[in-house]
């Protein structure tokens, strides 16, 4: 039997149960802090072992391995390699099971790596599967039964640790990630997004862990039921914990009693994180074997696509942006060539400003090479826009690429029946989990009768849905043909559409602009013909957004059918409208009266005429080769001073208040961030010309304090500081308490920033404040990180805490102005 069978074998059970917290059990047993706990693999395997022999006696099915940190970031300073102290790992779990449960399972168990991801981050896509698939490949060498990834918060580095485990190995995957309260992830991933890319993976389990006890993990794993038929997990916290004492506020036997409640979400796979022990996995063994699991039936997940950050439902019409496609567009064409990234990104944030649902991204212009472009272009706009992408290519080269560095569930365009098309396009898609646009056309070029487009589009279906791509995520293109030249092609065309929105049930997509191709007026015809598509059952209108008629058809066709209920988003657009005077149509874009295409500045157009609203709008859309352009001309006409205090604090305070509202989420706030890092450098690098000019606001040292390890949190902080002019002094991560007294002194710092994740490491927070006060600086102690509260941090006698980066930018303005 193959380990995906045993595990298949396992699943018929009516629940399963994995083990709880290995963390928890180390530190009841002393384990120091700082110490590695992939570390005790070869310097204490009895206690390991003894762990994994107590969850198996407790019920658990499947024990996770103490590989946790085993990645070669983590372990870089052990002095072993991954593949020791994997193997070590995973043969200590595998020996305690064959003493005392031969049936159970073991699992390779992998954390994030701990460094962001580009675009947000700075590592790349494959250097993370490469990290990823090096502990994958030592895991089931050394014999475990499965791979499990989990207290994922990037939605990225998942897709990339999934990748590697399918690619090298051919174990089950069972994946979690880590949810707030406010139902996203600390880099903002939804539970849709979630649900729909991993699902799409085609792992073998996905569910939730750590971060929040059962009762509050509840609205989260309900929502994800809603965005999955995969087996779902769920392994809480004990509880929350109390930072005073380490220790959570559930108990074992309250802990089984909530779980049992959660048991009508479906839930296939039951255990505990943080704070759980053998004790806790016995009473939930004991629940579930006396009150049985709860069946429930699948569910209709939407047809969607997402980024990591915004779904898109077709659940009713939506608009696609089509400018980002060189076909006719002498400027963009050399936008490509040049590498001019920002020029497209200017036509993807015109058009999402004008309300499109999804761009489409078409990168191919001969002389270049359209795989590293498309590959670029992808990261570059899912740096600054969060709608869904449609990647535009039919080149499986092409397409392969970009599906693969993707963040979310995007939508090709396009697979078509050509038998070619379909044995290249189609499993590609299936790998990644795609959506698929299919084309009615085949050897034969394009039918002209409705029913012959028809029979291509079931023909696609029927290969599509053979390899396991499901009937909702296939859009069939009946394919818009030029009035001019065939009359009767609009009308073949809604025809077929039709039939295969009510015959076939499938979902439609049609390129409207091709309609009027050679006549005048031809934003008339457009505007009509897409009527008319909307009327036949169009779901997805490929249209020029900037358009307020395309858009204005849309927008009324959505009230007219019920789409938009109480007329909300038509009002929204257009309550602001003068209602006394008719604009004429090809004056609406210039009039003033277009809700949707004022908010867009084409700063190119604007160079030799920045203003300090320029810059702002720069930085708050993420365009950083702009935003170097337009600092550079406002210097040679105003002071630096007011270019930092008038456009970029005001830019980035913006943005902050939108990330604290949750509006934007991490990538935005790093790249608004990143884009006034650069405006600030330019600055730097007149300022220095005059010595007798600082664009400090003063000195902060931040440091994760001695013993923990994770410092994503304290680089953020860093990113935002310096990007409001203080000059941050980053003492890195485990930093003994002295070396953070030596850093005030030496520098005559007056606010110092401490992190901690981990709440063992709660106590060389405490003792380093200790120390800084002892040696009586005149300094100021900023705290956070995701285990300490505000009552927390007045024990430990810091003067501020913050609880999120925004945060901590407010605290410095305090002390340092």
């Amino acid at each position: 039997m193959t380990k995906k069978e045993k595990f298949n074998e396992l699943l018929k059970k009516d629940y399963v149960i994995l083990d709880g917290g290995m963390g928890t059990m180390l530190q009841a047993a002393g384990m120091k802090v700082g110490e590695t706990p992939e570390m005790l693999n070869i310097t204490n395997p009895e206690l390991i072992e003894s762990i994994h022999e107590k969850y198996f006696l407790a019920g658990s099915d499947i024990v996770y391995a103490n590989t946790f940190g085993g990645n070669e970031y983590k372990l870089e300073e052990c002095g072993h390699s991954v593949e020791e102290l994997v193997t070590a790992g995973i043969k200590l779990a595998i020996k305690a099971r064959d003493k005392v449960k031969p049936e159970g399972l073991v699992a390779l168990d992998l954390g994030p790596i701990g460094i962001l991801l580009e675009p947000t981050g700075v590592l790349s896509f494959e250097a993370a599967y490469d990290m990823y698939a090096r502990c994958v490949k030592a895991g089931a060498a050394a014999g475990a039964d499965l791979v499990v990834f989990e207290t994922m918060t990037d939605l990225l580095d998942l897709k990339a640790a999934v990748l590697a485990a399918r690619e090298n190995s051919d174990l089950p995957i069972l994946t979690t990630m880590t949810f707030e309260q406010n139902l996203r992830t600390f880099t903002g991933c939804s539970i849709s997004a979630f649900g729909l890319t991993i699902s799409g993976l085609d792992v073998d389990a996905l569910g939730i862990n750590c971060s929040l006890g059962p009762k509050e993990l509840e609205p989260v794993i309900k929502e994800l039921r809603k965005w999955t038929n995969t087996p779902l997990v769920l392994k809480p916290n004990a509880g929350l914990p109390d930072p005073k004492t380490n220790l959570y506020n559930v108990t074992a036997k309250d802990f089984a009693l909530l779980m049992k409640d959660l048991r009508k979400y479906g839930i296939k796979i039951y255990g505990g994180c943080c704070g759980t022990n053998p004790e806790f996995i016995e009473e939930l063994s004991k629940m579930l074997k006396e009150n049985g699991n709860i069946k429930t039936e699948p569910v209709e997940v939407p047809a969607a696509i997402c980024s990591a950050t915004k779904t898109c439902v077709v659940n009713e019409p939506r608009a696609v942006g089509e400018r980002i496609n060189p076909t006719g567009k002498k400027k963009f064409q050399q936008a490509l060539k040049d590498r001019d990234m920002d020029y497209i990104l200017g036509q993807a944030l015109e058009q999402t400003s004008a309300g499109a649902d999804i761009l489409d991204v078409n990168v191919g212009v001969p002389g270049i090479d359209e795989v590293e472009m498309m590959v670029d272009t992808i990261k570059a706009l899912q740096s600054v826009v969060d709608v869904p992408l449609q990647i535009d290519s039919t080149d499986p080269l092409v397409l392969e690429a970009a599906l693969r560095v993707y963040n979310g569930r995007a939508l090709v365009n396009s697979v078509n029946g050509e038998e070619e098309s379909l044995k290249n396009i189609l499993p590609i898609c299936k790998k990644y989990g795609a959506a698929v646009i299919g084309l009615a056309l085949d050897e034969d070029g394009i039918p002209k009768k409705g029913e012959d487009r028809v029979k291509i589009a079931k023909k696609i279906l029927d290969r599509a849905t053979s390899i396991g791509i499901d009937k909702k995520d296939i859009y069939i293109d009946c394919l818009t043909l030029t009035v001019s030249a065939e009359q009767e092609g609009a009308r073949e065309t809604l025809k077929a559409l039709q039939t295969v929105k009510n015959e076939l049930g499938l979902k439609t997509i049609l390129g409207v602009s091709n309609i009027s191709f050679g006549l005048p007026n031809r934003v008339l015809v457009n505007h009509i013909f897409l009527t008319m598509a909307l009327q036949a059952g169009l779901d997805l209108c490929i249209i020029n957004p900037n358009l307020p008629e395309m858009m204005g058809a849309i927008r009324a066709f959505k009230v007219l059918a019920c789409f938009d209920e109480n007329s909300v988003d038509y009002v929204a657009a257009y309550a602001n409208m003068p209602q006394t005077k008719i604009v004429p149509v090809s004056e609406a874009k210039t009039a003033g009266n277009n809700p949707s295409a004022n908010t867009n500045i084409n700063l190119q157009e604007k160079k030799g005429n920045y203003e300090l609203s320029d810059l702002a709008y720069a930085v708050k859309k993420g365009l950083k080769s702009e935003g170097a352009a337009v600092t550079r001309e406002l210097l040679t006409k105003m002071d630096s001073m007011d270019i930092v205090n008038k456009s970029l604090i005001p830019a980035l305070d913006e943005i902050g208040v939108e990330f604290e509202k949750g509006t934007l989420f991490l990538p935005q706030l790093i790249m608004a961030a990143s884009v006034a890092s650069e405006a600030f450098d330019v600055i730097k690098e007149t300022l220095n010309k005059d010595s007798d000019e600082t664009v400090s606001k003063g000195k902060i040292v931040i440091a994760t304090v001695k013993g923990d390890v994770h410092d994503i949190g304290k680089n953020i902080v860093k990113v935002l500081l310096e990007n409001y002019g203080y000059e941050v002094i980053d003492l890195g991560k485990d930093v003994p308490y002295e070396d953070v007294v030596n850093a005030i002194r030496d520098n005559d710092v007056h606010l110092c920033g401490l992190s901690a994740l981990m709440t063992t490491t709660l106590v060389s927070m405490k003792e380093t404040i200790q120390l800084i006060r002892e040696n009586n600086l005149d300094c100021k102690v900023m705290v956070g990180g995701a285990v300490l509260t505000p009552e927390y941090a007045k024990e430990i006698d810091a003067d501020f805490y913050a609880a999120d980066a925004k945060e901590s930018v407010d605290i410095a303005k305090r002390v340092l102005g």
